[in-house]
């Protein structure tokens, strides 16, 4: 089906909030690449152990908070912009949102599929507001599990020995009805990494940025701001001593991860229950 304009009044596409109670959440697409072809795997890009585990955990919480998840696995680069143009060209217009997840081998600004490297920016582009009308307004949201360099973090040792520890309208209208949006705009961009540095995955318990986003949406999914959770997000993989690598390897023992996000999301986003 096509996709169509996305209809809001102007009361709604000027709140400080977006909305978050039609019919339905949206549709989630998860990618899954754990095993690589063998000249994928001469460049180094090998089994990625530990990732179906991120994929199970993260489809059951996006399933818990009314996303249609549809997963694929060990995809190849074709397969991969398929199944996103295949999600772009929908209708969304009785959904909140989307949301896609990629767990692979990386590069910065590079996902890999199976058979080769593709630019992330190529799926993101689909969902653009020209490209994706029934998703105008709406957030598009994009968890990203992978890579984006080689570089280590080996952290850097803090004295907290005497800090206290804790517990824990701008628009005037112009009589228009209707608004003009940037294309680049309600999108949010999740890494489990800063630009140029390596990502960190458990063989047994999945990466460390899944496993933490998976516990601040466990947590807090339904009550706190998107933004803010990925804050939370943030500071349990900087500063817990559980996201610390230990390994026989010199070089690589004791080194820390800091993820990022990229925000162009206009308004606060709250997966507010649905019915």
């Amino acid at each position: 089906m096509p996709s169509r304009l996305s209809r809001f009044t102007k009361d709604e596409m000027l709140s400080d909030v977006y909305k978050m109670d039609h019919p339905r959440r949206g549709r989630a697409i998860v990618i899954n690449n754990r095993v690589f072809s063998p000249e994928m795997e001469k460049q180094g890009y090998g089994v990625r152990s530990g990732t179906d585990v991120d994929c199970t955990t993260i489809c059951k919480r996006l399933q818990a908070l009314n996303f249609q998840v549809d997963r694929y696995h060990n995809a190849t680069c074709a397969e991969i912009l398929a199944a996103f143009s295949d999600a772009a060209n929908e209708d969304h217009s009785d959904a909140d949102c989307f949301a896609g997840v990629l767990l692979s081998h990386g590069e910065e600004d590079l996902i890999m599929g199976v058979d080769a490297k593709l630019a992330i920016k190529d799926i993101f582009e689909m969902f653009k507001a020209n490209n994706c009308k029934s998703l105008a307004g709406k957030p598009k949201l994009f968890f990203i599990q992978a890579c984006r360099g080689k570089e280590l973090d080996k952290g850097v040792d803090a004295n907290v020995a005497d800090a206290k520890r804790s517990h824990n309208s701008a628009f005037d209208g112009d009589g228009s009805d209707v608004i003009r949006i940037p294309n680049e705009a309600d999108f949010l961009l999740s890494y489990s990494t800063v630009a140029g540095y390596y990502s960190w995955r458990n063989s047994t318990r999945g990466s460390w940025y899944i496993q933490a986003l998976v516990h601040v949406l466990d947590r807090k999914g339904t009550t706190t701001e998107v933004q803010k959770l990925l804050t939370d997000l943030n500071r349990l993989v900087a500063y817990s001593d559980a996201y610390m690598s230990n390994t026989k390897i010199a070089t690589m023992h004791g080194m820390k991860q800091a993820p990022s996000f990229t925000s162009m999301l206009t308004k606060d986003l709250y997966f507010m229950p649905k019915p």
